[in-house]
Formats: structure tokens, C-alpha cells, sequence
């Protein structure tokens, strides 16, 4: 959602050693299709094309992806799709469903890395014997993506956006507590760099007096968190903005049932928060665009398994963020398939090379 929430990720180190003999199996075996092209430079029909998604492990964030990708197969007649959260947010574990679905002939990948500091080792090993890699919903930790490109969250700038509405919700003033993910992802500092830069914005108005981290694991962690937050905290608060998903809900129900008048703006788009915005609960949400993601990102491997290339390998491309409030919630959703429509035909002029 880089993943408007923060997913869980586990300190890992990559075993990529494991991948090497089912990957060289699969780069042989022409009648699984996973050679993808010929000494002449041709590349494979659409209808040669496999696509394995493969999040580091379940979570909510990523159900959007099955529509999306089926979608996708019938709009642009795939090979074949399939969708594997089993590596339960292991990296060793999500290296060897890659080996797996590999042998089984799936000859493209969109991946959810479990390790954003790690994960370019497998992406290597998948590019290096010839099949095509997305990174989605998270880019790889640093400046490098050896991926063919990163399709996800713009995460600072989305936690920056849901930080600036928390505060107008606020009246300007007040004390601010922010809720988030794992301390150690990348895509979680890059959340809490957004936050505190709407926070300097107000010239000390708004006053950041808790960050909490590492509450996205599960939403019966998220719920003690919220929970505790507030009895300790509760009445010092006026305003909590989550850039996690499961912290987020956490807070929606939390705050409504204590009463206490702190404005909540959150992240994505579970029900329960829409229908917190509907009422009046809940100020506002920022959603992401996990169905773009897996729908454009689905486009462009069947595109670079046809023969083109992109322009700027490993480019990092946002695939969108959106305040939603009371005056929008009914409607948001129309901007968000806009975006995704934008998304595939920037492939086309600006991201794809196609000869």
C-alpha cells in the first residue's frame, strides 16, 4: 500500500542460493513458456505470458490484487495469473514459492518483498535467467530497484498528505500522535519523514508527541496499542493520523467508542473507516491503488515480455494517493480508476520502449 499502510516485514537474511537450479530449469524449459524470447529478439505472444503475484505474506492490503490480476488476464488475454501469500512475511519462505511457481512455468513476477534491504538479491536471480520482475506495492530499501521497474505507493509523500489533513481537521493547533508499522522497514521512516514535515510546516503549532511503532502486525496488536495510547494520553490528543492499516482501524473504532474529541485520519479504504467518514467519526483516509498496481503492473510485464524495455530500468513510479473525506467518499473511487487508466497509458509514452 509503498504501501500507505506499513506491512510487516521480518529481519531476514536472503537465501538466494536456493533459487538458482529451479530458475536455470525454468529459463530451459521452453514448453512452460518461461523463455522469453529467441536469438532474433522476439519476444512472447500475450498468450505465452504467466504472472505470478507474490506479497510477502497475507494482509488485507493486498486482496485488490486477485480482482485486479484476473481482470487484467481477460483484458489482455494472459497465459495465465495466480496469486501466493504463503510466504508469511519470511524472505527464505518467499524465495522458495518464487523457485516453485518458477518450475511451474510462470515466466513473470510482481513482488511485495518481504526484505526491503535484501529483496534486489532475488529480483537478480529472477532477471538473470530471463524472467520479468516487478517490484509492486514496495520499492527495494536504498536507490537501486533490480526489478524492471517499482509500481507502488509514493509512501512519504501519501503519509505527508494524510498528515496535512489530520492537522486542517485539527483547526491548525494541537498535539498530534502518529501510528505506523514496522520501525525497521524503510517504507515506515519514510512515513514518519513525511508526517513530521507537515508537522514543521505549522511553525510549532502542532506539536508530534508520540510516534508509535511496530502495531501493524495484527489488528488485535493494533487494538492494545490504541488502547493503551489512550488511557495514557487520551485527553493530551487532538488529532491521530495512521499510516498503517491495521493501527488505522484500531483508531476509528477506538476513538469513536471513547468519545473523546480527537480527529482521526487514517489509511485505506476498509469499510470500516468509510463508513466512519460517512458518519462523522472519522475526518478523513488516505487510499492507495492496490488494483492499479496489479493491473498496470500485469500490463507492463506482458508488455516487456513482448520485446520492449524500459526506459529507465528499476524506475520507481507512484502509483497514486487520494484524501478522502466526507465530501468525496461517495465518489472517490472514480478518481482512483482515472489514475489507473493514466498509469497504463504513461507506460505507453513515457516508461516502455517499444520497437
Amino acid at each position: 500500500m509503498r504501501i500507505t499502510r506499513s506491512l510487516r516485514r521480518d529481519r531476514v537474511f536472503v537465501t538466494v542460493a536456493v533459487l538458482t537450479f529451479a530458475l536455470v530449469a525454468a529459463g530451459c524449459a521452453k514448453k512452460s513458456g518461461a523463455q522469453t524470447s529467441s536469438a532474433s529478439g522476439s519476444g512472447l505472444a500475450a498468450s505465452k505470458v504467466k504472472i505470478a503475484f507474490v506479497p510477502g505474506g497475507p494482509h488485507p492490503y493486498f486482496q485488490p490484487w486477485k480482482t485486479a490480476m484476473n481482470t487484467a488476464k481477460t483484458d489482455f488475454g494472459l497465459g495465465g495469473v495466480t496469486f501466493n501469500e504463503t510466504s508469511a512475511w519470511d524472505q527464505t519462505k518467499q524465495n522458495n514459492v518464487l523457485q516453485s511457481l518458477a518450475a511451474q512455468g510462470y515466466n513473470s513476477f510482481g513482488v511485495f518483498g518481504v526484505s526491503p534491504d535484501n529483496i534486489n538479491s532475488t529480483f537478480q536471480q529472477l532477471e538473470g535467467k530471463g524472467l520479468k520482475v516487478a517490484s509492486l506495492g514496495s520499492c527495494p530499501a536504498g536507490t537501486t530497484d533490480s526489478a524492471s521497474f517499482c509500481l507502488a505507493t509514493d509512501v512519504q509523500t501519501a503519509a505527508y498528505k494524510a498528515a496535512k489533513a489530520t492537522i486542517a481537521a485539527m483547526g491548525g493547533s494541537g498535539n498530534l500522535v502518529h501510528l505506523t508499522g514496522n520501525k525497521t522497514d524503510s517504507n515506515t521512516q519514510r512515513r514518519i519523514a513525511g508526517v513530521k514535515k507537515a508537522v514543521a510546516e505549522t511553525g510549532g503549532k502542532v506539536k508530534l508527541i508520540q510516534t508509535v511503532t511496530d502495531i501493524d502486525t495484527d489488528l488485535q496488536t493494533a487494538q492494545k496499542a490504541v488502547a493503551d495510547l489512550l488511557g495514557a494520553k487520551g485527553k493530551q490528543i487532538n488529532g491521530i493520523v495512521s499510516t498503517a492499516y491495521n493501527p488505522a482501524v484500531a483508531a476509528a473504532a477506538a476513538v469513536k467508542k471513547s468519545g473523546l474529541p480527537i480527529k482521526v485520519v487514517a489509511i485505506d479504504d476498509d469499510p470500516t473507516i468509510l463508513a466512519g467518514i460517512k458518519s462523522g467519526a472519522i475526518a478523513g483516509t488516505v487510499v492507495q491503488n492496490p488494483v492499479g498496481q496489479a493491473y498496470v503492473g500485469a500490463y507492463a510485464l506482458m508488455k516487456l515480455q513482448g520485446g520492449c524495455t524500459m526506459s529507465t530500468p528499476g524506475q520507481t513510479i507512484d502509483s497514486g494517493s487520494f484524501v478522502v473525506d466526507k465530501s468525496n467518499v461517495s465518489t472517490y473511487d472514480t478518481q482512483r480508476q482515472a489514475e489507473t487508466t493514466q498509469l497504463k497509458s504513461d507506460f505507453d509514452s513515457k516508461y516502455l520502449s517499444c520497437k
